[in-house]
């Protein structure tokens, strides 16, 4: 695509791409994978890893040419591409797939995982690939939960293992390691996406489309949502627990979950096991609750809340209609968890490139090739792999001054061709009385704001009304001391959503401009089943004018 008159934020094209004018694209929910502007070696391994994922999915449902499961060399092609050092997916290509399936559609599709559908993206449903996905879709829906499970089981002992090795790895075996976990990364997130799309979309549509028909209340269908079993990162919450009460180590908690931590989809981001500060200060916060609070009661409260919901729902269906409805919110029960189990696998892969790339560092700077153990993130996986550039010193100085340029940016949430960027303190609200988003996890609370950039969780207290821009798993331990949480990017199967409604709290997501709209301090009625924010008070105590712009 032509770039005419545009000077390019980033002249090798490693983080930035210019894309074809009738292609769509959006940042929601993928941000939860890639938060802010990634590295060179984030990008690089990232890339691959969701495009042949995605398109492995499609192809095994019938959707998708096999021939088409491939790198494309044109951005435009992709279904992520890279805007000024932020990934976005193709709500085209996932619109073209959705429209060429049955049980969902294009708007469906775009709507739930990404949070919104741009008013002119054209939906065209077609016949093209029915006998295809007519042979194919039955057999990738029965066995998905078989092949989510058996698929990623093993990667915890990987895991362990290949850690424990990265220790003492000289170059050349780091090499053979990072190749490792790259292919890794990339069948687990294939895993993942087979388990999101064939396992999870497709029943979560249909209980929707039966809730809907049903006709129940908000807070029925609140409940429906919720209480469906054991979710991964609610482990996270029940262990943080027992750490508290000092009935679990801190080294068999980071032994599990030492993989997460803030903003852990970026690489070069430090997780709990290697900094476990932040996870020692949430025990502490965990351990002065109550014994009645044990997150596994709040568990319990909730799977009995969907029980009586599906009784009631049920009830107020024709007879004829009731084992068609029985069978939906049996598979509601035993799918929509899947997405969070082949998530931990594809995390655990990602860790080991991370603890891959910081070796190599390490063992360059020791040889004074590199200045830093970090600066092994600006090379791609490729240069790590064959051996970085001769001038590395000065590749990482001006890969770093590009990456600190883009940083200061930001792009909007969805777009068509390329986006226009703009200054991130170019956004104002001062005059807002409202944040609105998706109505994700349903009640009402009045609290004070806590604004989150930065998730080291260390100025959260408990009560506290979370605001970010996006989560990632590590989030699960800090929502249980929240009481709602309103999140910029992200959909009705993002993993906010999800814990939120295991935990009972309401959640506001997808809402855009909700961290630039509200401040530290702010006084707020969060209303988990409308998806709206009303600003009570302003932290610097002035109210709002009824007359004020709504965001």
């Amino acid at each position: 695509m032509s770039t005419e008159g545009r000077a390019h934020p980033d002249p090798e094209g490693l983080l930035h791409a210019y894309t074809a004018p009738d292609r769509f694209w959006s940042t929601a929910n993928v941000g939860e994978a890639l938060p802010g502007v990634v590295t060179p070696l984030g990008w690089s391994v990232w890339a691959p890893a969701i495009e042949l994922a995605m398109r492995d999915t499609f192809a095994r449902m019938g959707a998708l040419e096999p021939k088409l499961v491939a790198m494309p060399k044109d951005p435009s092609d992709r279904v992520l591409s890279i805007f000024y050092g932020r990934g976005a997916l193709s709500v085209s290509f996932l619109c073209a797939m959705g429209d060429r399936l049955p049980g969902t559609s294009g708007d469906a599709i775009a709507r739930q995982l990404l949070g919104e559908v741009p008013p002119e993206l054209p939906m065209k449903r077609t016949l093209k690939r029915m006998p295809v996905v007519a042979v194919k879709m039955p057999y990738a829906l029965a066995m998905i939960r078989r092949q989510v499970i058996a698929g990623t089981e093993p990667t915890a002992a990987w895991w362990t293992d290949r850690l424990r090795q990265v220790e003492t790895a000289d170059l050349q075996q780091c090499r053979v390691l990072l190749a490792e976990a790259a292919q890794k990364l990339i069948d687990m997130t294939s895993i993942q996406s087979r388990g999101v799309f064939v396992g999870v979309q497709s029943v979560y549509d249909q209980l929707l489309a039966l809730i809907a028909k049903a006709g129940v209340d908000s807070a029925t269908a609140n409940a429906l949502m919720a209480g469906q079993g054991s979710h991964a990162e609610t482990q996270i919450i029940a262990d943080l627990w027992e750490l508290g009460r000092k009935r679990m180590t801190i080294d068999a908690f980071l032994a599990q979950h030492g993989y997460h931590g803030p903003r852990e989809g970026e690489l070069s981001s430090r997780v709990w096991r290697e900094d476990p500060t932040p996870v020692l200060r949430l025990a502490e916060q965990y351990a002065d609750r109550d014994e009645s609070q044990h997150p596994h009661n709040a568990h319990a409260q909730r799977t009995r809340e969907r029980q009586a919901a599906e009784r009631e729902l049920l009830a107020r269906l024709p007879a004829y209609h009731r084992p068609v409805a029985k069978l939906i919110l049996k598979l509601a029960v035993q799918r929509i968890p899947l997405r969070g189990v082949a998530k931990e696998a594809l995390m655990r892969a990602l860790d080991i490139v991370r603890a891959t790339g910081r070796r190599m560092g390490t063992l360059l700077t020791e040889q004074g090739v590199l200045s830093a153990a970090d600066d092994a993130f600006f090379f791609t996986a490729d240069e790590l792999i064959a051996g970085i550039p001769p001038d590395a010193a000065a590749t990482v100085a001006r890969r770093r001054a590009v990456r600190e340029t883009l940083q200061q940016l930001d792009i909007p949430k969805h777009w068509g061709g390329s986006p226009e960027a703009f200054p991130l303190d170019s956004v104002a609200g001062d005059d807002a009385v409202s944040v609105a988003g998706i109505a994700a996890s349903g009640g009402v609370v009045e609290g004070t704001v806590r604004l989150v950039h930065d998730p080291a969780f260390t100025d959260v207290d408990p009560g506290d009304i979370l605001v970010c821009p996006t989560t990632d798993p590590s989030w699960a331990s800090v929502l249980f001391l929240a009481s709602a949480l309103v999140v910029d990017i992200g959909g009705p199967l993002s993993h906010a959503a999800v814990v939120a409604r295991e935990l009972g709290i309401p959640c506001v997501i997808g809402t855009r401009n909700g961290t630039a709209i509200l401040r530290d301090g702010d006084q707020v009625r969060v209303d988990g089943n409308d998806g709206t924010v009303e600003i009570l008070e302003r932290a610097d105590t002035e109210t709002p004018s009824p007359n004020g712009a709504t965001a």
